[in-house]
This record gives C-alpha cells, sequence and structure tokens, in this order.
C-alpha cells in the first residue's frame, strides 16, 4: 500500500473537504504517515509570503490535529514557491508513495490551458498523482465514490509499453484492497486486415498482466481512441479509480494536443490515477 502520502492544501472549501472526508480515511487502507503541505505562492504574495509562513504553519497544525485525533501519523511543512515546483520537490525530499490532489471536475479543462497547479504538479513530479475528482452540487461537495472504497474496482489502463510496467507496479502497492479490476486496452492502431490479430494478442497481454499482478481482473480489449475507451468502460463497468500512464512529452505539444492522460485527467467523472513513466 502507498505508505507515505503528499495532501497538498491551499485551505479552499474542496482541499478540506477532502482532507477530512477523504484522506481522513485512508488509515484504513494501509496509510502509515500524511504529510500536509501548504505552498505560500510567491508569485501571488511576493514578499509577504514570508511574512504569512508562521501564520500557516499554525493553520496546518491544527488541520493536523483533527487528523491525529482520528489515528493518523500526520507531520506538516509549509514552503515558499511555485506550488507545483515546491509539491515535486517536497514528494521527492520525504520520498512519498503517493501525491493525492482534489480537482474540482468543471474546471479541469479551464486549467489544463491556465496552468493549474494540478495539471503543472502532474507535469512535474516523478510520483504517482491521485486526483480525486469532485463536483459540487448546491453547497455540498461530492466525489464519486467513498475514499475507503477508492481502490476496490480500479480500471487500469496498459499499452504494453515499458510504462505499463511501472503501471504493474504501481497496482502491486495497493493489491489487497482490490476485489476485482478491470484490465483494459485500446486498439487504435494498425490496418483493418491487422485489427483481429491485434486483438487477440492484446488479450494475450493482457492475461499476462493479470497474472503478474495477482489479483482478480476482467480484461477487455476495446477498438478506439484510448481515452474514451478509457472513460467510457470505467462508467459501464462501475470502476472507483482510473489508473493510467502518464508520458513526457513537450509541454507545448501536451497543451495544444493533449494526450491520452490529459484527456482522462479533464474528462473523468471517477478519481485517476496517474503514474509517471519517465
Amino acid at each position: 500500500m502507498f505508505e507515505r502520502i503528499l495532501y497538498p492544501t491551499d485551505f479552499s472549501e474542496v482541499s478540506l473537504h477532502a482532507l477530512k472526508h477523504c484522506i481522513a480515511k485512508m488509515s484504513l487502507l494501509g496509510v502509515k504517515r500524511v504529510y500536509l503541505l501548504h505552498v505560500i505562492d510567491i508569485t501571488v504574495a511576493e514578499l509577504e509570503a514570508f511574512a504569512l509562513e508562521e501564520i500557516y504553519k499554525t493553520k496546518l497544525e491544527n488541520l493536523a490535529k483533527e487528523l491525529r485525533e482520528r489515528g493518523l501519523d500526520v507531520q506538516t511543512v509549509v514552503r515558499i514557491g511555485i506550488p507545483a515546483i515546491e509539491i515535486a520537490e517536497e514528494a521527492e525530499r520525504i520520498n512519498a508513495d503517493l501525491i493525492a490532489i482534489p480537482s474540482m471536475g468543471e474546471n479541469v479543462w479551464r486549467h489544463m490551458f491556465l496552468g493549474s497547479t494540478v495539471s503543472n504538479l502532474v507535469r512535474a513530479t516523478k510520483r504517482p498523482v491521485l486526483i480525486l475528482k469532485y463536483n459540487k452540487k448546491e453547497n455540498a461537495f461530492e466525489l464519486s465514490v467513498d475514499c475507503s472504497n477508492l481502490f476496490r474496482r480500479p480500471l487500469v489502463a496498459l499499452d504494453f509499453s515499458e510504462c505499463s510496467k511501472k503501471i504493474i507496479e504501481v497496482v502491486k502497492n495497493f493489491k489487497e484492497a482490490i476485489e476485482e479490476g478491470i484490465l483494459l486496452h485500446s486498439v487504435d492502431y494498425g490496418k483493418i486486415e491487422e485489427l483481429e490479430k491485434n486483438i487477440e494478442t492484446s488479450m494475450r497481454e493482457l492475461k499476462r498482466a493479470k497474472k503478474e499482478i495477482g489479483v482478480e481482473f476482467e480484461t477487455e480489449v476495446m477498438v478506439g481512441t484510448a481515452s474514451q475507451a478509457i472513460i467510457g468502460t470505467a462508467l459501464a463497468k462501475r470502476a472507483t479509480l482510473i489508473v493510467v500512464g502518464k508520458k513526457g512529452k513537450g509541454i507545448l505539444k501536451e497543451l495544444i494536443l493533449g494526450s491520452t492522460a490529459d484527456r482522462v485527467m479533464r474528462d473523468s467523472k471517477i478519481p485517476v490515477l496517474l503514474v509517471p513513466c519517465e
């Protein structure tokens, strides 16, 4: 399981909601320590950032106290700088197994082009990132799945590249929490006359991956655009989480064209676990 989780918070409503209603349940999933991080954005606060440091240390400690009372081992950290970079550096410093961060679904597409902390963090870090996809209904925040069941039924997307090997290793970290998952490959390549052969080959590779992980998985081979296959199958199969690899590409190319991971992160209604493959 992910023993060391880094949770960056900006003290927004959704961030505090996710902390108290989701991260607080992580001890049930084998998490041993949570690092609460707040980054004072130097580009916004400027010289006042250093004067604010002690204030935010106190605010973090107050949050940590609540979680400690619920049985979690919590450490607090305040850093000053550019949020995505500071979060990525802190994750390396503490050797985090996972970075967890909430995102409001309706804003992700806009943020992809405006440079949100979430999308920039995904590009900056070499650690897995769990994006908790929230929607707001009236005055309440809603996550598609109870966090205690987050890893119960994951959809794991594989393309059989070197990236897939890293994805499988990450999935092994939480395999004890899986009841039955879905292994998915989308055939969006090759000539028409090669389609049947590619489907058969893909199914064999999925079964090999299932054996390597060592828990029960359905295996699905779809034909068509990978991002649509992933999101559609996740909904149809009632997945609790999507696990997908994030391959390194030029930032400009990603922003203009988008990768499969970008599209899934943007359009998925359920939590997404992004595995960096650099």
